[in-house]
């Protein structure tokens, strides 16, 4: 079994910006402070990989666009209305797993992994395709994915009565180092 957490590598999520004004929002690079990846293997072959996040692991590290950087309080107003919009205290954690064999497929460059993600009370069937570098003696792995947040019952944030919109659709970005053989 292989045990990651963000000692090993990070969790990013990238917002975008919609509506009629969106030169006027930000669009954010937030950092997952508190997650765990196991990996469960069969020989060489992974064969279950599970993600959970703390939903209150939410840090704001910058906003491009705009027309002035995000200052201290601003990020932790954009903290506070994400954490609202993802029920942080009802639904503390977010998971994504896939728990058998048949949903990890190795292709060219890694895996595709199709597991269920759990946000905020809802799942829904995910693909992640996880591209993997043996470097030796360490195992480099990364995935981009987006996640639409209507599809688990996220309100994306609005102001000025809509014409400022977070977009839809966020992009999670995962990079991590794994020492040691596969498996």
């Amino acid at each position: 079994m292989w045990t990651l957490d963000a000692a090993d590598g990070e969790l990013l999520l990238r917002t975008g910006v919609t509506g009629r004004a969106a030169q006027l929002g930000h669009r954010l690079t937030i950092v997952m402070t508190r997650w765990r990846a196991t990996v469960g293997w069969n020989g060489a072959e992974p064969v279950t990989a599970e993600l959970t996040v703390e939903t209150n692991s939410f840090e704001v590290v910058r906003g491009e666009g705009g027309f002035k950087g995000l200052s201290g309080p601003e990020k932790a107003l954009v903290r506070s209305n994400a954490l609202r919009s993802l029920g942080a205290g009802r639904f503390p954690e977010i998971r994504f797993v896939a728990d058998t064999s048949d949903q990890i497929a190795k292709t060219g460059s890694g895996y595709r992994i199709t597991g269920m993600l759990h946000i905020r009370g809802k799942s829904r069937e995910h693909v992640i395709d996880l591209r993997t570098e043996d470097l030796g003696d360490s195992w480099r792995m990364s995935a981009q994915s987006a996640v639409r947040q209507s599809d688990y019952g996220i309100k994306p944030y609005s102001l000025l009565m809509g014409s400022v919109q977070v977009a839809d659709d966020v992009t999670v970005c995962f990079s991590a180092v794994r020492v040691g053989a596969r498996g």
